[in-house]
């Protein structure tokens, strides 16, 4: 099945569905967007943790929630830089997305704030973590979201899922992307950690996509069915695996888009 995927028809088709969608012209509405207005990656990482943090659930809730967030902190690296755990929970009482409450967001915050003062950046907070012989980034997002949680002193936060437990870990994947990569749709910003390394931000829509594809016959989508969709992309593209991510889940959310039309341009007769 996923030698299927490493086809010239799969390589071209997903080429082209690239070269189509991944344009910032096709972004909104995604969470990605909020990034585009900070030039400084100092403010832009802290900005793609509580917009990728907050990607869960209805998409003009998940907008508008990231807004109330990001207009109380005007220039975020310095709002952190400042803020006391106290205060932060002040500042964000009374907020609340779906199950997510104001003490989580300030408590993700603080945690992110001290980790910037300890290691200068959540960029480099995140490269200490990275080991030589690493082949994914998940072992490094594992001591990542310790670092943002403990500061805190609570032992779990729905905003940071826990990679040691078997998640897929979809909003901290797609905060590395954006951070990490850098092309016309994912600003980058991150030089020291390697596109190689990323793995694909799992979601049902993608896992649906990847068993189209024959990228995996897994049926849970948990890090494992993450991990084996992200080494099928990596035979056509291995400096860059999660290059398709964008334009890949562009397909069934616009009205332009036909995924079956898509699968037989990858010689696959229809989605499964």
């Amino acid at each position: 099945m996923i030698a299927r995927a490493c086809t010239k028809e799969t390589a071209k088709a997903l080429e082209e569905l690239y070269e189509k969608y991944n344009r910032r012209e096709f972004v909104h509405p995604d969470p990605l967007e909020f990034l585009f207005d900070y030039d400084e990656a100092a403010d832009r990482e802290i900005v793609a943790l509580v917009a990728s943090s907050l990607a869960y659930g209805r998409v003009a809730q998940i907008l508008k929630s990231i807004s109330r967030v990001l207009e109380r902190m005007p220039s975020p690296r310095e709002f952190l830089e400042k803020a006391s755990h106290a205060a932060l929970k002040k500042t964000f009482k009374g907020f609340k997305h779906r199950f997510t409450t104001g003490g989580e967001i300030a408590a993700l915050l603080y945690g992110a704030g001290k980790a910037i003062g300890a290691y200068g950046s959540l960029h480099e907070c995140f490269t200490a973590a990275v080991g030589s012989d690493s082949k994914n980034i998940f072992s490094a997002l594992s001591v990542f979201t310790k670092e943002l949680i403990s500061p805190a002193g609570c032992g779990y936060n729905s905003l940071l899922p826990r990679p040691d437990a078997g998640s897929a870990c979809k909003r901290l994947n797609l905060f590395l992307r954006w951070m990490v990569r850098r092309d016309g749709v994912d600003p980058g910003g991150w030089d020291r950690v390697s596109p190689s390394m990323l793995v694909v931000p799992l979601d049902t829509h993608m896992h649906r996509i990847g068993r189209a594809l024959g990228l995996t016959k897994r049926k849970q989508a948990g890090m494992k069915t993450a991990i084996e969709i992200t080494e099928a992309l990596g035979k056509i593209n291995p400096d860059d695996p999660v290059k398709y991510d964008f334009a890949l889940t562009r397909l069934g959310i616009r009205d332009d888009t036909d995924m079956n039309r898509f699968l037989a341009q990858c010689g696959i007769a229809e989605a499964r």
